[in-house]
């Protein structure tokens, strides 16, 4: 069955409206929240719809013509309406960097799933398992920032929205039936206070795939190249892909070309981009040569700690019990126990909850439901 854009829903695009709206849904209890951006389209992204549904009420938020959406932090805010999510992540991280709203009782269906053993946790496969309904996912990559949106892509929008309710439903008493809701509930609430990354003071290559591998020289070629690409990114505001792609970023590092026919050899750029940006392109290059070696970056490696062989052991034995419960649990084992944690509680040996509740990272729920086995597997070795 495929999912109609015959659907119901209403356009809140000023401050009334907006008010309206808040009064009519601050005694819900529970809301379904979805989000469209312009990552793909824009050197910074942003909010461009804010989808909100309850079980009579469907709307479609354009903070683009609403500057102010304060009115919305108290809703989000309070404890006793329940905010769903798939996906959360992103979202906690967007409203709170363009609007700074914090979510209080969040759920992810998303993270639901994954507690349920779903093997596909992406929107459009969860509401196919669970209603048999596909959805339409033509608009996802669409530019989310243009004025006025055709009709259809905020029909479109308005859709996903108001199955976060029934789905979560579903997924709740599911996990109610493990047992396992309370331990969605802790992650929930863990999830909920992420925050975006503001740290602009260190080098752009600490954040670079295969930057790790290059020597100084390259690396400070590369990150001239990185900041010569962020700088036109951002006069032309568009995203860092669509300028030059990482790829050739790290061939042009290794490469260092010095003219426009050596680049032009390269195959890196292609004649267009070699046009728009090829001198810029040569210049980053060109400075970076330049810097004395004493000035070079390293790049930063933190050498692990030498493990003692029967902590190792202890390793062994963990990732044994973690995947003999994973797979009794129909569960990723990373979620009942990640490598980092393992490490850490091989390392540390805690023998008491006591101890066990004093490890970095280690969940409640992940205490109480296998605590004693994890302490257990540690006394043996």
């Amino acid at each position: 069955m495929k999912a109609t854009n015959d659907i119901s829903y209403n356009i809140i695009d000023n401050s009334s409206q907006l008010a309206l709206l808040v009064s009519k849904i601050e005694n819900e209890t529970v809301i379904g929240v979805d989000l469209e951006a312009d990552s793909m389209y824009h050197f910074r992204e942003k909010v461009c719809l804010i989808q909100m549904a309850t079980a009579n009420i469907n709307v479609v938020i354009d903070p683009l013509g609403i500057k102010d959406l304060s009115a919305l932090k108290p809703i989000f805010k309070k404890n006793d309406i329940q905010k769903i999510f798939h996906g959360a992540d992103y979202d906690v991280r967007s409203l709170f960097r363009d609007f700074k709203i914090n979510i209080n009782n969040l759920f992810d269906t998303e993270l639901a799933s994954r507690f349920l053993g779903f093997s596909e946790t992406g929107l459009e496969a969860v509401i196919k398992k669970k209603f048999a309904i596909s959805l339409d996912k033509k608009y996802q990559r669409k530019d989310w920032s243009r004025r006025p949106l055709p009709r259809e892509m905020i029909a479109y929008a308005a859709e996903d929205a108001r199955y976060l309710l029934p789905l979560a439903q579903d997924l709740t008493n599911e996990l109610n039936d493990k047992g396992r809701l309370s331990w969605v509930h802790e992650e929930c609430e863990i999830l909920s206070k992420v925050r975006p990354n503001t740290n602009g003071t260190q080098p752009l290559y600490l954040n670079f795939k295969g930057a790790g591998k290059l020597d100084p020289r390259n690396l400070a070629i590369l990150e001239a190249l990185l900041e010569c690409r962020r700088n036109i990114a951002r006069k032309k505001d568009r995203p860092l892909f669509r300028i030059i792609g990482s790829r050739s970023l790290l061939d042009l590092a290794e490469t260092r070309p010095t003219n426009l026919e050596q680049l032009e050899k390269t195959g890196t750029l292609s004649p267009k981009q070699i046009g728009m940006y090829g001198r810029q392109v040569l210049a980053a290059i060109g400075s970076a040569t330049k810097i004395p070696p004493k000035d070079l970056p390293a790049y930063p490696r933190r050498k692990a700690p030498r493990m003692p062989a029967a902590a190792a052991e202890r390793v062994k034995s963990l990732k044994k019990w973690r995947d003999r419960q994973a797979k009794k649990l129909s569960m990723d084992p990373a979620l009942v126990l990640t490598k980092l944690l393992i490490s850490t509680l091989a390392v540390q040996r805690p023998l008491k909850l006591a101890d066990l509740s004093r490890i970095k990272d280690i969940k409640k729920w992940q205490i109480r439901e296998f605590g004693e086995e994890i302490m257990e597997v540690l006394r043996h070795r």
